[in-house]
């Protein structure tokens, strides 16, 4: 496995604003993708221990789609915006409380076969859009 990570959109004063991690994975993207795109599956590999859960039934097929996640601190539910979407290549998605604007994060993963049969993952965290002053300090934590 190797990997790197950037981070990008900084004055000097402050945390990235966008921060990108790399890695190969041993397998091919279409099973990489299947994990990425189920959102019943995220919280079995979520790093952060962020995700409880999320119903079945809402594997995301196109852009628009929007599907619901249970979170670990305090049982919130958040509705995710599917905004880039490419079969077995690219899903980004922005969450928002349920009903509610989207503050302006964006997470995003995009896959690219490699010719021995392993898949480079790439996973970004884009904040610099984020709106709402209140949620500035945990994306700089998550950072």
């Amino acid at each position: 496995m190797t990997g790197d990570a950037e981070g990008h959109n900084t004055d000097g004063n402050e945390a990235p604003r966008t921060v990108t991690a790399s890695r190969r994975v041993q397998a091919p993207a279409s099973l990489v993708f299947e994990l990425i795109a189920d959102p019943a599956q995220q919280p079995r590999w979520d790093g952060n221990a962020n995700l409880a859960e999320a119903p079945g039934g809402q594997r995301v097929r196109a852009v628009g789609d929007v599907f619901t996640m249970t979170l670990t601190r305090g049982g919130g539910v958040r509705e995710n915006h599917v905004v880039e979407f490419e079969e077995s290549r690219l899903l980004a998605w922005m969450p928002s409380e349920v009903g509610k604007p989207r503050p302006g994060h964006l997470w995003r993963w995009q896959l690219r076969p490699q010719p021995d049969g392993t898949t480079v993952v790439t996973h970004t965290y884009d904040w610099s859009n984020l709106t709402d002053v209140n949620r500035v300090e945990r994306a700089r934590a998550t950072t």
